[in-house]
């Protein structure tokens, strides 16, 4: 099973999807329960949402599903969110803290190195060799990771999450022009909300790439999957009308930040 895919584009923007993926090798899936195997907390249909966007972006997009282990966690198992309820590096449980694994199933020590070896490694290792042949191009990358999470979920935030949810770690991942100008498209954005650094804040992978001071800068875009998504509930359907509409927007933010890379070189 290949466990992340590539496409290299001469844009100075790559696009990550770190949640994208469904496959579950037949050994881990034997090992999920019921609710386990609904995959709920899938970034449904993200990779297509930004398909075309931006057509010289570089893509990498992990085909592994998070309940194998979360591409977007640090891989020494600290929390991003020391004191709120997440989920793990190998969830235990799914968004809403039901449990994921049979009884006795759980992951062992074992089981997550050899996932981080198998899995998380190669993934990051991929984005990396693009973070680092893009700036060889440019002298500088930006790295746009792209999520998404129903608007719904009591268990990991109180209410109803903003349409759109940007996290550059409080302005440490990236230059201010970025995040100024992604967060001003999202604001004028007629119909939808948004937050800057709110709930998410930026994952492992934003926080772990995003360097302005040696021009590599990361940004992450939470979307709720209300914007999107038919039904945040099985089967997960895309609205293409929603769609559509979103990504008029997606994609002025997309071309901005490309915009910004290229304008000059040091955005420290």
């Amino acid at each position: 099973m290949a466990v992340f895919e590539v496409r290299q584009g001469t844009s100075p923007v790559i696009l990550g999807f770190p949640h994208t993926g469904t496959d579950v090798p037949p050994p881990i899936w034997e090992r999920l329960n019921d609710n386990g195997r609904v995959l709920a907390d899938t970034d449904w249909h993200i990779h297509e949402l930004y398909e075309g966007l931006l057509p010289e972006a570089t893509t990498v997009r992990a085909t592994f599903h998070r309940y194998v282990i979360d591409a977007n966690r640090d891989p020494e198992g600290v929390s991003l969110y020391p004191g709120q309820n997440t989920t793990g590096l190998v969830p235990e449980t799914d968004f809403d803290g039901v449990p994921i694994w049979k009884e006795g199933q759980g992951p062992k020590d074992a089981d997550i190195a050899a996932r981080l070896c198998n899995f998380h490694a190669p993934y990051h290792a991929a984005l990396a060799a693009e973070i680092n042949r893009v700036k060889a191009i440019h002298g500088v990358a930006v790295l746009y990771d792209c999520h998404s999470i129903r608007s719904h979920i009591p268990f990991l935030f109180e209410g109803k999450l903003p349409d759109v949810n940007i996290g550059t770690d409080s302005g440490k991942t990236c230059a201010p022009a970025i995040e100024r100008a992604s967060a001003n498209i999202a604001s004028k954005a007629e119909g939808y909300t948004h937050i800057l650094n709110g709930r998410f804040k930026g994952g492992w992978t934003t926080r772990h790439y995003g360097r302005p001071e040696i021009g590599v800068h990361a940004i992450q875009m939470e979307l709720a999957q209300s914007t999107h998504l038919a039904t945040e509930a099985p089967p997960f359907a895309l609205d293409p009308g929603k769609a559509k509409r979103l990504r008029h927007h997606l994609s002025a933010i997309l071309e901005q930040i490309e915009a910004i890379a290229l304008g000059r070189r040091d955005h420290t």
